[in-house]
């Protein structure tokens, strides 16, 4: 294997000697090397961060990674890998989204361990949403759905806990006027409640209509964020500025710590004059004539200096070019890491500012990891490359990290604080037409891959089993029937699964699907939200079962509109009883849990206005990777 990347890494170098990005080729012998995929189907912008992390405790009692997305059907979900128990389960966090790729969720570990996601649609709302995790590290557990309201519609959560304040979540989004806004909340209360405290205050004030800004904490006392006039389709040129926030005075600073404004006193205004440009040129990255700017990433170097990647893209918006800009301790510097192309996707007649994307690693500034097009065995496709900086000499070395792919790798992002972690790049992988499904264009039909293989754990779905009624069987449970399961004594008290093949038979599932002494699962037909009830306690999902499909009869854009959910027609369902925690999963995907010792006594299977096509019971509790084998084989 080294000397198969020995001789890739040779002819890569023969390759791009002397040459742009534009004009590398591959070997036509090259094997294809996209990655590995960890979720079949999901996409994230570029502006809400940190959309993955990596998150492992002094005592060693967590070591996990967790990765946002949202697929095209609307469901925001993400994948948590356990390397502790070597076990990778995906996760939905919300059911029937808008179906839009400014969504992704991104993620804030709490001071007592536990896991906060934070949510949003793209403009739509004057609120976030937030859902926590009931158990520290471990977000196969969360809790309910809240909102955050706020006074104006939102965009892009980047949610921040610094060291000199721990008792505060600093919120940055595109909020008020659609510019930068930050607000301080509480940490959550004993009902997982976060009360705004101070704000939102809009940050900046542009010349144009929607800046873009990208965040970045020291995790002490300041947030930077580096932020462009506008959106460069509109903005010619389009600036690219850069500001921190001192959250002692919450103040606006340059990098040199010069005070620009009070933040609540009103937003600092900016411009794209050069006599702006003159007066404050620590805060001005970049003011190129006739470029669009944007900015992908943010970070600091060794020195605690900032670091930004960049893209300028021409007046015509047909080539980009990406920057590493970087303080040299008086000015700002650009190195020029490569020609992008133009945009990435497969629609010629919108968004030609989405460039491949680029991603610096937090942990090694120097290195930055580009999407750049290339000539391989299948064609011209995007790839990543590992672009590794020496700002003392100017030399920029090279790297393949995927190669002869069959389709565009784009919108690289490192996980923060994974530094000696196995996972730390992703990115997407296939097809993208638009941000956003429509009746226009499918929307953004990608998967998520990285550099790591995962090692599953053991599929057995053989053993321990109590009963089995396969899918296509013949015998199936009727609308309205109910089954009673004999389970042995010996098997009653302990740990179980039950999976069940479900399907809705063109009606709204309504009624009890499956109980077992003091625990049941029933759907109301009237919200198609699922009902956990466990000795008593009601839990209701804030998951609908149901996709936001109908996204695809309607026109596209945001209108702040909800279309009415599309019900799944069949689906698989399992619950997992394990040391007193019962999980429910929906097509193989964790979605409701609570605590409680429960039983497989007095099983009963059906009741319910659809009809139950297969089912199996285990003495056992299985794990994530069988639930989704069965998932697959019973859907």
């Amino acid at each position: 294997m080294r000397i198969f990347l020995g001789i890739m890494a040779v002819c890569w170098a023969v390759c791009t000697a002397g040459a742009t990005a534009l004009d590398i080729h591959f070997s036509a012998g090259a094997a294809c090397h996209e990655g590995e995929r960890i979720a079949e189907e999901g996409a994230w912008c570029w502006f809400a961060d940190p959309r993955a992390l990596h998150y492992e405790n002094e005592s060693g009692t967590i070591n996990s990674s967790y990765v946002g997305y949202i697929d095209v059907h609307g469901a925001v979900k993400a994948v948590q890998y356990d390397f502790l128990k070597g076990r990778r389960t995906e996760v939905m966090v919300r059911s029937w989204f808008q179906p839009d790729d400014h969504n992704n969720p991104t993620f804030l570990v709490l001071p007592d361990e536990r896991v906060m996601i934070f949510y949003s649609r793209h403009t739509d709302e004057p609120c976030f949403y937030y859902r926590i995790s009931r158990r520290p590290g471990d977000i196969t557990t969360l809790g309910e759905e809240k909102k955050i309201l706020t006074k104006d519609n939102t965009t892009y959560p980047s949610p921040f806990i610094l060291s000199d304040d721990p008792e505060h979540i600093y919120l940055c989004w595109r909020g008020i006027r659609w510019h930068p806004t930050i607000a301080r909340l509480s940490l959550p209360d004993a009902h997982d409640d976060v009360t705004v405290e101070d704000g939102p205050w809009q940050m900046v004030q542009s010349t144009g209509a929607r800046p873009y800004a990208k965040y970045y904490s020291n995790g002490k006392d300041r947030i930077m964020f580096a932020y462009t006039t506008g959106h460069p389709d509109n903005e010619n040129p389009n600036w690219l500025y850069l500001n921190c926030v001192n959250i002692h005075t919450m103040q606006l600073e340059d990098v040199e710590g010069r005070v620009l404004s009070d933040i609540a006193a009103g937003p600092l205004k900016v411009t794209r004059e050069e006599r702006y440009a003159a007066d404050f040129p620590d805060a001005v990255v970049d003011h190129t004539p006739g470029v669009r700017d944007w900015v992908w990433q943010l970070t600091t170097d060794r020195q605690g200096r900032p670091v930004v990647a960049m893209v300028r893209i021409s007046g015509d918006k047909k080539i980009h070019d990406y920057y590493y800009a970087y303080r040299d301790g008086q000015e700002w510097k650009k190195v020029f890491l490569a020609h992008a192309g133009g945009h990435f996707h497969q629609s010629p007649d919108i968004e030609h500012c989405y460039s491949g994307g680029m991603a610096i690693d937090p942990a090694h500034p120097e290195v930055v990891y580009c999407s750049v097009p290339v000539s391989g065995i299948f064609g011209r496709v995007y790839e990543i490359v590992r672009y590794t900086v020496d700002v003392r000499t100017g030399e920029v070395r090279t790297e393949p990290v995927t190669w002869n792919s069959r389709k565009n790798n784009v919108r690289p992002y490192i996980l923060p604080q994974s530094d000696g972690s196995p996972l730390r790049l992703t990115w997407m992988n296939g097809d993208y037409f638009d941000w956003i499904v429509s009746a226009v264009r499918p929307g953004y039909p990608t998967s998520l891959h990285a550099d790591f293989r995962w090692t599953e754990e053991p599929v057995r779905t053989d053993e321990e089993l109590v009963v089995a009624m396969p899918v296509g069987g013949g015998e199936v449970i009727r609308s309205g029937e109910e089954r009673k399961i004999k389970i042995p004594r010996e098997w009653r008290n302990t740990d179980f699964t039950v999976v069940l093949s479900v399907e809705m038979e063109g009606r709204l599932l309504h009624g009890t699907v499956c109980a077992g002494g003091n625990w049941a699962w029933a759907v109301d037909s009237a919200s198609l939200h699922p009902r956990l009830t466990i000795g008593g306690e009601v839990q209701y999902g804030c998951n609908v079962l149901g996709s936001a499909d109908s996204w695809l009869r309607y026109g596209r854009g945001t209108n702040g509109k909800w279309y009415a959910p599309v019900p799944y027609e069949r689906f698989t369902w399992a619950v997992v009883s394990e040391g007193g925690r019962l999980t429910t999963y929906v097509n193989g995907m964790a979605d409701q849990c609570g605590e409680g010792r429960c039983g497989l006594h007095r099983l009963t299977l059906g009741g319910f206005n659809g009809r139950i096509n297969g089912y199996a019971v285990y003495h056992r509790a299985l794990n994530p990777a069988e639930i989704a084998h069965l998932a697959f084989q019973y859907r």
